[in-house]
């Protein structure tokens, strides 16, 4: 089986019509059951739509939660409070007195009722060379490698890392983990040596799991070569368990554990550890280009039960579907919505291990054929690069099955929102624009789960997730009660799938999420509430940039830059300026085989910008760019941009973990050409 593993065999709302169709949807959605769409409504009598279960659970959180938490997961104990939580000490505390193991709730209770159900298909880097992996396969595994890592020493609380590329394997482990009471730290298969070694040593791990070497986009990576490199600086590791991806061979020392061989020998039983509720699942390290890294913690029940809500009720999932996340199991993104989300969920979960570009810019669509994915979830960097290719590589392909589109990582611009609906979805399947981060675990705003038939505005997340009530505070830390405002986006109250600590560094964790804004959790983005009670993320706080006492959002200067025809992405960046304050310097990256003058882009640009939102938010600097440095999730890094037009080169940081490190190079160079006389223009 091991062999086979490896080898594999919505609507714009521009037009009064629309908004009339809207308020006729909603008017129908006033006499629906809400429980026959969401089934824990049950619980709660005399609720009976969307907005009434909404607020019952940030008015009545441990009723809520509390009968969720019962429904959804297995518990080996009950718990006895359902929430125990201080903002003003960081303290994160849900489902105190129960018990239960993570791995049971996503494998052994649906072994018992559907065994032959496909968990996994993993989507291998050689098109049309799936895997499929049932559930029985998947807990066989699970419990192989349990006994294989309690067979090398591990421990309950201890913490093993794995450095893997998105896999089956990587699964299992990360369930494995679970299975025996360990903790997992996942590190990105991108990272240079030097961060592996960062993050193994603040988690003090004994065992590492790796591959042989990782395959995507058709090059391969020597990912145990890395490792081994991580290592000798890491003197806690005493084994390094090793899987093969492909058949080359690589060098292994005493240290080193065939990982296939040595689990083949193990039983395919293993006992699972009841664990405490807020007993450690994971860590996830986050980071910029400079800075130690944040090692965030996650924790057992709360995690787990908001993943699995949020994965069934943002997305519409049923049994039976198809969940295609294209991101990487090393973000928070793969760990909540390709493994614990929908496994939870008993669900049928892809692991994609690619590019969007390989072989060719149809690969994404000739997977949600041959598949059948019915919600594909990916992010707006991804949907604007394959928006340069044209509307030919997606109507290419069949993909019909497709019920809801996703979207992570980053505000999505009206262009690409609206490509993305009428394209890809065929103006039939309604684009969730979602918000969260590593820090809140799971999904906190999305225009989904609402009433049926209400409305979904472009570029805008919306509505606020059961028992996410945010708030947004001006600079003075007033609370913005009033809607049509900007503001800090903070959370008012606890809910269930937030990180409960930075690893070593509570004290860490309290002044950067909640002295900012005391008795608030700090999400550090600014968001705009509209006239409607619409949440509109505008970016990072520190990707706003003040003009002049203006504050513009980099990510509403961007959308106007993006219509531009010639446009495919760009980035806009603050920079220190004499007069101004700060000013404003585009990066732009024009579609595939798009000729203009820069000079004449340069006027059109300040135009539409003058034009959108005003005068003095016009560009000072524009700068075409082949591509923009991003990590290989996707993201943009604007910190590599902000210190290359700050001419702070020296201080760029680790770029082991961008898709293209010589972009950086052709930024510097463009940047010195344009600004080589350190003049404002």
């Amino acid at each position: 089986m091991m062999c086979s593993l490896w080898r594999g065999s919505s609507l714009t709302l521009n037009s009064s019509l629309n908004r009339r169709l809207f308020k006729s949807c909603r008017q129908l959605g006033r006499s629906y059951n809400i429980a026959s769409c969401i089934p824990e409504a049950v619980a709660f009598q005399g609720v009976s739509d969307h907005s009434g279960l909404y607020k019952l659970s940030v008015n009545e959180s441990d009723r809520f939660w509390g009968a969720v938490a019962r429904q959804r997961l297995s518990w080996i104990s009950p718990f006895h409070t359902v929430q125990n939580c201080d903002f003003s000490q960081g303290k994160i505390k849900w489902f105190e007195g129960g018990k239960l193991n993570v791995s049971v709730n996503c494998l052994d209770r649906h072994v018992h009722t559907c065994p032959e159900r496909v968990a996994l298909i993993w989507e291998r880097d050689e098109p049309g060379t799936e895997v499929k992996i049932t559930y029985r396969q998947l807990l066989e595994l699970t419990c192989r490698l349990g006994n294989l890592l309690k067979r090398q020493g591990v421990r309950r609380g201890d913490c093993v890392t794995l450095y893997m590329p998105t896999c089956p394997l990587a699964v299992a482990s990360m369930l494995a983990c679970a299975r025996i009471g360990a903790a997992h730290n996942v590190v990105f298969a991108g990272f240079s040596s030097e961060a592996l070694a960062d993050r193994i040593r603040d988690a003090q791990s004994s065992t590492v799991i790796t591959v042989n070497q990782g395959v995507r986009g058709g090059k391969v990576v020597d990912l145990k070569r890395t490792v081994d490199q991580a290592v000798q600086n890491c003197p806690s590791v005493q084994q390094v368990l090793v899987a093969m991806r492909t058949e080359n061979t690589v060098a292994m020392t005493d240290r080193d554990v065939p990982l296939e061989e040595e689990m083949m020998k193990e039983d395919v039983v293993c006992e699972p550890v009841a664990m405490d509720s807020e007993d450690v699942l994971f860590l996830l390290y986050t980071s910029g280009s400079t800075g130690k890294p944040k090692g965030l913690v996650h924790t057992q029940a709360g995690y787990l039960l908001y993943t699995s809500l949020t994965h069934r009720y943002v997305f519409n999932y049923h049994d039976g579907d198809v969940f295609g996340c294209v991101a990487d199991i090393g973000w928070i993104t793969g760990h909540s919505y390709i493994v614990y989300g929908p496994l939870c969920n008993g669900g049928t979960t892809v692991l994609f291990e690619s590019t969007p570009v390989y072989p060719n810019p149809g690969r994404y669509w000739e997977m949600v054929e041959r598949l059948g994915i019915n919600q594909f979830y990916g992010a707006p960097t991804a949907i604007r690069l394959l928006l340069k290719y044209g509307d030919e590589w997606v109507q290419n392909y069949n993909r019909s099955s497709l019920k809801t589109l996703g979207s992570v990582g980053e505000p999505i611009n009206t262009e690409a929102w609206e490509w993305y609906h009428r394209v890809v979805g065929d103006g039939r399947c309604p684009v969730v624009d979602t918000w969260w981060q590593t820090e809140t675990g799971g999904i906190c705003i999305a225009p989904r789960p609402s009433d049926p038939g209400a409305e979904i505005v472009p570029g805008m997340a919306m509505r606020p997730f059961y028992g996410i009530k945010p708030a947004l505070l001006d600079t003075e830390g007033e609370v913005l009660s009033s809607n049509d405002s900007t503001g800090a986006l903070c959370i008012s109250q606890a809910w269930p799938g937030m990180a409960r600590t930075i690893h070593n560094h509570h004290q860490r964790f309290t002044e950067t999420y909640f002295q900012p804004y005391p008795g608030y959790f700090f999400t550090g983005d600014g968001a705009y509430r509209s006239k409607e009670g619409y949440y509109q993320i505008i970016g990072r706080l520190d990707d706003v940039i003040n003009v002049s006492g203006h504050r513009l959002g980099t990510a509403e200067l961007e959308d106007v830059v993006n219509q531009c025809p010639g446009v495919a992405e760009s980035a806009a960046i603050g920079y220190s300026h004499d007069i101004k304050g700060e000013g404003v310097y585009m990066f732009v990256v024009l579609k595939k085989a798009v000729a203009v003058q820069e000079d004449v882009l340069a006027q059109q640009l300040r135009e539409m910008v003058s034009r959108s939102i005003a005068k003095y938010a016009c560009p000072d600097f524009i700068q075409v760019v082949r591509c923009l440095p991003k990590t290989r999730s996707g993201k943009i890094m604007r910190r590599v941009l902000r210190k290359v037009v700050e001419r702070n080169t020296d201080e760029l940081g680790d770029l082991s973990t961008l898709d293209d490190p010589d972009s950086v190079h052709e930024v510097i160079r463009g940047h010195q050409r344009l600004r080589g006389d350190g003049k404002q223009q």
